[in-house]
């Protein structure tokens, strides 16, 4: 997306700065490349990233709150009535969102773990999790806990390749309990014997009363992380689709109004369903779009940290 002339006049000099920083240390960006998403000359792309060095800006992430992005901000906790909205700037439409979120939630998350007060935190799994813990520094959280939402174990009992909690439970050096379950049993019998297990209901007891669940969100389309993972076989994904399935939160299937479908496949999902817990997603990208706002319009979120596109997105569309 290039930028106008008229809009940059707009932005103070350090929203610029902050801005051309970002687009250079976290998107990778050349100056060149800079100068063309923020629609100002490479001179001067060069200059704001030297000016954000010099005023103190870069921590290896960015420490301004760019003044677009609060406005976006205050526009999402507005429209979709929720407690806490964070804003990423955007990275381009040719680089990959979780490139410049996951640093981004990184920061917003080591800040959560960084109370004293004890808190129990819900965690989910998936590739946005699981790249946002990458880059969370070390803090000490030990007063917190952490508690897994959704089985750790795939189709062919291998450990799930995308499990976030155990990465977190080392950044935060907070004590976990894991879900030792599969995401989708076999049979609703199997189903119902998981969860019979005392430590699997102890830790699904756990989920519910928690203080916070933090959460990615996958989309049902084509590329559907739980077809695309082997969870769910062509048959199953194109009858859940069928249903009206638009997204999933921890392999909870919902519709477009953000209901939970009413599906055999549902009711196989060994996962603590979301909804007893403020459920804070991280999410952002073109495909995440639908699946975010059915997620929003089923009031399913209590908080989103997302990017600038995505933002934009889901209030203008």
């Amino acid at each position: 997306m290039v930028r106008n002339n008229e809009h940059d006049k707009e932005q103070s000099p350090m929203d610029l700065a902050a801005r051309a920083a970002w687009l250079s240390f976290v998107g990778g960006l050349t100056q060149d490349q800079i100068a063309n998403e923020l629609g100002i000359s490479r001179q001067r792309a060069q200059r704001l990233v030297a000016r954000a060095g010099t005023q103190g800006l870069i921590h290896v992430r960015i420490e301004h709150k760019i003044a677009d992005c609060l406005e976006l901000e205050r526009s999402l906790k507005n429209k979709f009535d929720l407690k806490h909205a964070w804003v990423s700037p955007g990275l381009g439409a040719e680089t990959d969102a979780l490139t410049g979120l996951a640093p981004f939630a990184a920061n917003i998350i080591e800040h959560m773990f960084a109370t004293t007060e004890p808190q129990c935190f819900a965690v989910g799994t998936g590739r946005t999790l699981r790249m946002m813990v990458k880059h969370i520094h070390p803090v000490n959280g030990s007063v917190h806990k952490l508690v897994s939402l959704i089985g750790n174990v795939a189709p062919d009992g291998s450990a799930s390749m995308y499990e976030a909690i155990m990465r977190l439970a080392e950044k935060t050096s907070s004590k976990y309990y894991p879900m030792p379950a599969p995401v989708i049993a076999q049979s609703l019998e199997e189903r119902d014997l998981y969860v019979s297990l005392p430590h699997v209901k102890a830790t699904k007891k756990m989920a519910e009363g928690s203080d916070l669940a933090i959460v990615g969100i996958g989309q049902m389309g084509e590329k559907a992380p739980l077809f695309l993972d082997g969870f769910l076989t062509k048959d199953e994904h194109q009858s859940l689709q069928a249903a009206g399935a638009v997204g999933e939160i921890c392999g909870q299937v919902f519709d477009k109004d953000g209901l939970f479908i009413d599906h055999p496949l549902n009711q196989r999902v060994v996962s603590t369903r979301v909804g007893t817990m403020p459920v804070y997603c991280i999410a952002a990208g073109e495909g995440k779009i639908p699946a975010l706002r059915a997620a929003l319009k089923g009031g399913l979120l209590t908080g989103l940290i997302t990017d600038e596109h995505t933002a934009i997105k889901l209030l203008t569309d």
